[in-house]
């Protein structure tokens, strides 16, 4: 798909000039979504061969007479109809006799023996509230109306969309995964937007792939939507199970989902579960809330199903249909989804174009051989952020820390070990899979390479070579064409974000990032979607991000250490070499002896004795190089000013006070100092960060929580009581700082 911006781009930028050429790639685009060859290597091996990338990229929006049966005139004019006609969906594709199923599983019945003997004879209103809950719950999956949303679903993405496009080779994988593998597939969504539900649905049913049933949050039951989302899979799930009024767990509804979970599963039926819970407000993926994927690794260990394949969905937008979340980022509370509110933004929405998405769908893997694959494996109770980090910042020493390190975890504890890692891994191999869009990079490159504004023709020939970059590292783009074309296309995209001005001759034009606090947030929700392509290389030796959990620490940052090597941006110079000039500036600090560096030549068993030499790392002198590390540090400043802003705000904290009144005053403090100019970079004030910072400094013993009655309340821990103590942690943070 060539993407086109000329057009639809802001006046002044219509009659644009510039003397930069296009060239072609110098890499090829990489086929993105190969499942782990570490947890589940016989899965890699299956449903893969050499042609599927070849298949390349489909417009899934794109239909005319050559996508049905008929041709002519008449089948050119009602093509949306005849490829939705001709689509495979019928009832009997479909769960049925689910609410009985559920009300004689075995879990349930246990549940209510055990009630029945307490309440002495009220069998009848357990049951009575179990069915009541289960109409609350269960989808009702309608043929029809898949089909009607079908139609309805091409007309509204072509008229505010320009393309959705899929890799036809993912798309062959998970067909045949879907007709020949008698188990049921689990699709693993990152969540973008509210539009990603409509989405995974709408693919599948136009190649011919059973819609899924959709875990659902309860905030999205209401009137008629409900109705409407059930016809198309949906089943409404709590958003925090122990919704009691007493505040405790409610195991009558926790054994009905499991049931229903299970019954669903138990008839091959798809499910479509989103990890984070809640759509993402940063534009980087959301920690990962397992509670829905542990019930169905719970179904697999019971033998009640034989296996079940995971398939993680990567989904890139040019723009978000929500536009931003501005409001939250500020501080305002979210609005409840209502059904005037979403009849008002589908109508906001058919008077804009959002670009264009893509969907990524990884080659589905074997959840029995992952879990396989762990129990072979030996695992230790993890250490915690403060027993790792705290050590360091205040010089204390943890007795028990030798312990900790070779202590084998138990059942249970290994259990949700094991499925947290699992949840881990899927999100990083979802968002690993993502296609980076063009607003990311435009995005990226105004704030942390150009934040002063550039040229034009200077930020065209930036996003080449940053596109470049990306490939380099295995990511594929969600765009192609002239680089030109696509800057406009993003220029557009970004709005209000962007100013352009003219120069004195008026024939070239200076682009700048817009710098109020609501455009600064808004680029960087986008420019987050390139965030973690350069995360590593960003952060040598600064665990911010956690790896794959097949991966140890070592392992990312060896690698990540390695391209810098090999791109010529970091040097290896060794100590009496006189590339370490006394004129020039050494890398700080010798490496320690973990990550000692060693060249792919060495043998790993060589001894090199006493001939052997320390190895230093610098920065390559190039202007180029120098540059481009610069950019790398500025991707990450942001992020630090949060946690030295959040460490200098924690000296305020004189008495108790509840979570959220916490954080709303750290918000404020943050972005009175963005307000001030103390803080160089606004975007370090969004909320999403703000309770980053909160939850981190909870981990780290900072903060810790103290329950009173149902309240609770956050205070300093005992460590950091002490004014000096909490001075090492601002000193902490503050030797991470990069400019």
């Amino acid at each position: 798909m060539s993407t086109n911006g000329t057009s639809s781009s802001p006046s002044v930028l219509r009659s644009v000039t510039t003397t930069w050429k296009e060239g072609l790639l110098n890499r090829k685009r990489p086929f993105v979504g190969r499942c782990c060859h570490s947890c589940t290597p016989l899965s890699q091996e299956r449903l893969f061969n050499p042609s599927i990338p070849s298949l390349g990229l489909r417009n899934v929006i794109y239909i005319n007479e050559t996508h049905t049966r008929h041709r002519g005139w008449l089948a050119r004019r009602l093509s949306y109809v005849l490829f939705v006609l001709e689509r495979d969906v019928r009832k009997d594709m479909f769960a049925r006799n689910v609410v009985e199923n559920v009300l004689n599983n075995s879990r349930y019945q246990v549940f209510k023996s055990k009630e029945q003997v307490q309440c002495k004879g009220h069998f009848l209103s357990i049951r009575r509230k179990a069915r009541g809950f289960l109409q609350d719950m269960v989808a009702n999956i309608s043929p029809a109306f898949i089909r009607l949303t079908g139609w309805v679903l091409l007309k509204l993405f072509n008229g505010f969309f320009w393309s959705i496009q899929i890799h036809k080779g993912q798309l062959e994988m998970v067909k045949k995964a879907a007709s020949e593998y008698n188990v049921p597939l689990v699709f693993l969504p990152v969540h973008k937007s509210h539009i990603d539900y409509l989405l995974i649905t709408f693919i599948l049913f136009c190649h011919n792939i059973k819609a899924p049933h959709i875990a659902a949050g309860n905030n999205l039951n209401i009137p008629i939507l409900s109705t409407l989302i059930r016809k198309l899979g949906g089943f409404f799930i709590r958003r925090k199970l122990d919704e009691t009024s007493d505040g405790k767990k409610d195991v009558l509804y926790r054994s009905l989902l499991h049931a229903y979970t299970e019954e669903l599963l138990r008839q091959q039926q798809f499910m479509e579960v989103y990890l984070e819970g809640t759509r993402s407000r940063s534009g980087k993926p959301s920690p990962a809330r397992a509670g829905m994927l542990s019930i169905v690794v719970d179904a697999l260990c019971a033998n009640s199903i034989p296996d079940v394949l995971i398939v993680p969905v990567g989904i890139s937008y040019d723009r978000i249909i929500e536009g931003n979340y501005n409001s939250e980022q500020l501080g305002k509370p979210k609005k409840n989804e209502s059904l005037w509110g979403i009849a008002c933004g589908v109508f906001r929405m058919l008077r804009k174009n959002y670009g264009c998405v893509r969907v990524d769908f990884t080659q589905p893997f074997s959840l029995k051989e992952y879990l396989d694959t762990q129990r072979s494996r030996h695992l230790q109770a993890s250490l915690t952020l403060e027993q790792i980090l705290l050590p360091t910042i205040v010089a204390a020493q943890y007795e028990d820390e030798d312990h900790l390190n070779s202590r084998d975890l138990s059942d249970e504890p290994r259990r949700r070990q094991v499925i947290a890692n699992l949840a881990k891994h899927v999100l990083f191999t979802a968002s690993k899979s993502s296609a980076i869009m063009s607003t990311h990079i435009v995005a990226c490159l105004l704030l942390y390479r150009h934040r002063q504004g550039v040229l034009l023709s200077k930020l065209v020939e930036d996003f080449f070579n940053m596109k470049e970059e990306i490939l380099s590292r295995d990511f594929d783009l969600g765009f192609s064409g002239n680089s030109e074309d696509v800057v406009m296309h993003a220029l557009s995209l970004l709005g209000n974000c962007v100013n352009v001005t003219s120069t004195n001759r008026n024939t070239e034009f200076i682009i700048a990032p817009s710098n109020t606090v609501p455009a600064l947030f808004e680029l960087n929700f986008y420019s987050n979607g390139l965030f973690h392509v350069f995360i590593a290389d960003a952060i040598i030796g600064i665990k911010s991000k956690i790896p794959q959990p097949c991966q140890t620490l070592y392992q990312v940052f060896h690698d990540a250490i390695t391209r810098l090597i090999e791109y010529g941006v970091l040097i290896v110079a060794e100590e009496d070499q006189e590339e370490l000039s006394p004129s020039e500036e050494p890398w700080p600090k010798k490496f320690p002896e973990a990550l000692a560096w060693r060249s792919d030549e060495e043998d790993e068993d060589s001894d090199f004795g006493d001939e052997q030499r320390d190895r230093y790392l610098k920065v390559s002198p190039s202007a180029e190089h120098q540059e481009f590390y610069t950019f790398l540090q500025r991707i990450l400043t942001p992020v630090m000013e949060a946690y030295s802003g959040a460490a200098i705000f924690v000296h305020s904290l004189s008495s108790p006070m509840s979570e959220r009144e916490y954080t709303h005053k750290l918000f404020k403090y943050l972005l009175t100092r963005t307000e001030r100019g103390v803080a160089a970079y606004g975007e370090s004030a969004t909320h999403y960060l703000v309770k980053n910072t909160v939850r981190t400094f909870k981990e780290l013993g900072v903060l810790k929580e103290r329950r009173e009655g149902v309240v609770c309340r956050l205070e300093l821990s005992s460590t950091f009581l002490p004014q000096a103590n909490r001075n090492k942690l601002l000193q902490y943070i503050l030797g991470f700082s990069l400019l």
